[in-house]
């Protein structure tokens, strides 16, 4: 016997914001299940943030429909902020009071009951009591992430948008960050991100590629490269400039990234692409290595053909 499908926490499709007459996201669809962490990943100024505000009902579109959390994202927007937690990418709260004074404030705000228990909880649960009286403008950036993250949490939302929630901080913090999601995932939260770093859309369950208000492509992180159809070769060895050079415009080559100390050379039809790097393959200089396309390569990939807003309106 099989179980019911269970319904998405996010449904919406069609949604089109304008600023100053500048359409900065158009025609917009996504489903989101229970649960899930949904990385939205695009260049700065590609409407990521807009559009998250709109599916948790922070910003109504101009145009689109759908449902949050069970609510019409049109008419039940101040139901929807209810359960919604928001953590902004510029840190927001006090610098002023203390990491606890902060906490109660923002419990007084959601009014919630028992509210210096749950203060408490939140300074364990983060790793915060020890530093609570400290004041808020005297923390490092991964401590201020985390007392972000808290004052977010105090009121159990179902559903926590995150904007670039860990620019500037430390790849400990970062990891230790990511953790805390995972747990909260695990918990059935559902968990949007907006970000532009590659390893932390490696952490998300879904991704969406948005370029300049549009959405590119969506689905399971692990399957986008498949989806895309990217072959990649990967290429070792000695100047690797001059080899960039020598590939770049080959039939089959779409693109030529430079990785660190390789070179990542990349196109949708694996067989011209073979055919382009061959001759090269037998010079002993270089080490060709073929190697499943990831996030960065793809990423790369689909916003090489991306055009912006601004570019369009002066086309148009």
């Amino acid at each position: 016997m099989s179980t019911p499908t269970q319904q998405p926490v996010i449904d919406v499709s069609g949604l089109v914001k304008r600023f100053n007459g500048k359409t900065v996201v158009d025609k917009f669809d996504i489903q989101v299940p229970k649960g899930a962490i949904y990385g939205f990943l695009g260049p700065n100024g590609s409407g990521k943030t807009t559009t998250i505000r709109m599916l948790c009902g922070l910003l109504t579109p101009d145009a689109g429909a759908g449902s949050c959390l069970g609510y019409d994202i049109l008419r039940q927007s101040d139901r929807i902020k209810e359960h919604v937690g928001y953590m902004t990418q510029r840190f927001s709260l006090y610098e002023d009071l203390t990491i606890r004074e902060n906490l109660d404030f923002m419990g007084r705000m959601y009014k919630i009951p028992a509210r210096r228990a749950k203060v408490s909880e939140a300074l364990e649960t983060l790793g915060l009591a020890d530093r609570s009286g400290q004041l808020a403008g005297e923390l490092s950036g991964g401590w201020k992430q985390r007392l972000a993250l808290a004052a977010c949490l105090l009121h159990d939302p179902d559903l926590l948008l995150l904007d670039e929630p860990t620019a500037g901080v430390d790849p400990k913090a970062r990891r230790d960050f990511w953790d805390e999601i995972r747990r909260l995932s695990d918990e059935g939260v559902t968990v949007l991100v907006s970000t532009h770093y590659m390893d932390e859309a490696i952490q998300c369950d879904n991704i969406a590629y948005i370029a300049y208000g549009e959405k590119l492509i969506d689905g399971p992180a692990k399957d986008i490269p498949q989806i895309v159809g990217l072959a990649t070769w990967r290429v070792e060895g000695t100047d690797l400039a001059a080899l960039s050079a020598q590939l770049e415009g080959k039939p089959g080559v779409e693109q030529v990234a430079r990785f660190g100390s390789a070179l990542h050379v990349s196109g949708t039809d694996s067989e011209q692409l073979e055919a382009a790097a061959k001759p090269f393959m037998d010079d002993t200089r270089y080490k060709w290595t073929r190697q499943p396309a990831g996030l960065e390569e793809v990423f790369i990939h689909l916003m090489s053909g991306s055009t912006d807003n601004f570019a369009k309106d002066k086309a148009a």
